[in-house]
């Protein structure tokens, strides 16, 4: 019996048993289709993570006070990093593009209509750049508000619809989005909102950015750097004026581990007059540097969730053994009578191997096919890109085939190694 014959003989006994051979393909699907969608919303949560960072831009460069030691300590040394570290990094250091220090504090913000706490950042105009930080409504401070200590804040997205309710009243729709850069019935612009008894002008709105590296930027009020040193925070380090952060831009990602390397070197310098070990007084961090790491875990979870999802084509597998057997036993008589009239062990192998592939790549099909309508409307549905290459869909199913050839071996050589006599006194 050649191959298309057997293609032909089982095709027709599995469609003989319809309701056996769709239960027994349901692990098949199941696990399949399980598979397909856990990469795909793997896939789909690293590409939206990779998004929210590549929005702060793969070429910025943090550099903190102190090392990693150094601040799990209790007591902890004074903050060394200051304004003038900022001023040589943007002057000696040829593969840096622009430098934006910066001073974090969090404050009670008074408006007319309500009083929050936020993060009030003080740095100056390079931020918006290195940042990438764009206004929506209004503009950002320039270097003008820098030399004059001007008392005027921009405003984050989420922070303005907090401080001026009326300006944003809740759609009637509840699937729409209020939107911080289309205020209603009046403008935040030249409001006033008081900082620790102070009146500041708002003269911008920042673009949603959303929350990245522990901050909701959107829930942030931004000021000149001169003005919040002068106004709020003074002077706290012996050493200069102490900032919080000094935030790099690389000339390009090339140049990012370049710049590490310039910049580690320069603060060592500038350090080491006071302090020997003046690498602890610094850390230096990059978006490149956490983008790597956010991929390592997001594709270590991928593999994980497909691991799990991965049993269930093992138990769709030990199913379609479990069947085939059952069939052996029914089918005894056929496997006799086939056997008297000529039929050899290799043709009755052959055929219940061929069985157990179709019901298999079968199910491994239309749990491709679930899979990716799962994939859609995940990605319909939730802010996921999600999505599956052509080569994991043709790997799912060349797994499927080959469970089904794995576990169809031991019911067919069952079925091959059946005495004929022995078959045919039951009939």
């Amino acid at each position: 019996m050649n191959i298309l014959e057997s293609l032909s003989m089982a095709g027709k006994t599995l469609a003989t048993n319809r309701l056996r051979s769709g239960l027994t393909m349901l692990g098949i699907i199941i696990g399949n289709a399980s598979v397909i969608i856990m990469v795909g919303v793997g896939e789909g949560a690293k590409k939206y993570a990779s998004q929210q960072f590549q929005t702060l831009g793969t070429d910025v460069i943090f550099i903190i006070p102190g090392s990693d030691n150094a601040r799990r300590n209790a007591i902890s040394p004074p903050n060394r990093l200051v304004l003038a570290d900022a001023d040589a990094i943007a002057s000696q250091v040829p593969t840096v593009r622009e430098v934006a220090p910066q001073i974090s504090s969090s404050e009670l913000i008074v408006s007319v209509q309500s009083t929050e706490r936020a993060t009030l950042i003080g740095t100056v105009p390079e931020y918006q750049t290195v940042r990438n930080a764009p206004t929506c409504l209004g503009r950002f401070f320039a270097k003008d508000d820098l030399k004059r200590n001007a008392r005027v804040v921009t405003i984050g997205a989420e922070m303005v619809k907090k401080l001026f309710k009326s300006y944003y009243p809740e759609p009637k729709d509840s699937k729409e989005k209020v939107d911080a850069c289309k205020p209603v019935g009046g403008s935040p612009i030249g409001q006033q909102v008081r900082i620790r008894g102070a009146s500041y002008e708002i003269i911008g709105i920042m673009d949603a950015k959303g929350a990245s590296l522990g901050t909701n930027q959107d829930d942030t009020l931004f000021m000149p750097f001169t003005t919040i040193v002068g106004n709020i925070v003074g002077r706290t380090s012996p050493y200069g004026i102490a900032v919080t952060v000094i935030n790099v831009s690389a000339k390009s990602n090339d140049a990012v581990d370049a710049a590490e390397f310039q910049i580690t070197n320069l603060l060592k310098q500038r350090h080491k007059s006071l302090d020997a070990k003046a690498e602890e007084t610094f850390t230096i961090r990059s978006q490149k540097d956490a983008l790597e790491i956010v991929g390592n875990i997001t594709g270590a979870l991928t593999i994980m969730l497909a691991a799990i999802a991965s049993i269930s084509l093992l138990v769709g597998g030990i199913g379609i053994m479990n069947i085939m057997l059952v069939s052996v036993t029914e089918r005894t008589q056929e496997i006799g009578l086939r056997k008297a009239i000529g039929a050899s062990q290799s043709d009755i192998l052959v055929q219940f191997i061929i069985e157990a592939v179709i019901l298999s790549v079968a199910g491994g099909l239309f749990g491709t096919a679930i899979g990716v309508g799962g994939i859609l409307l995940v990605a319909a549905f939730t802010p996921l890109q999600a999505g599956v290459s052509g080569g994991a869909i043709m790997l799912a199913v060349g797994v499927s085939g080959a469970i089904g050839l794995f576990f169809g071996v031991v019911p067919a050589q069952q079925a091959a190694k059946l005495d004929p006599i022995v078959a045919l006194r039951s009939i």
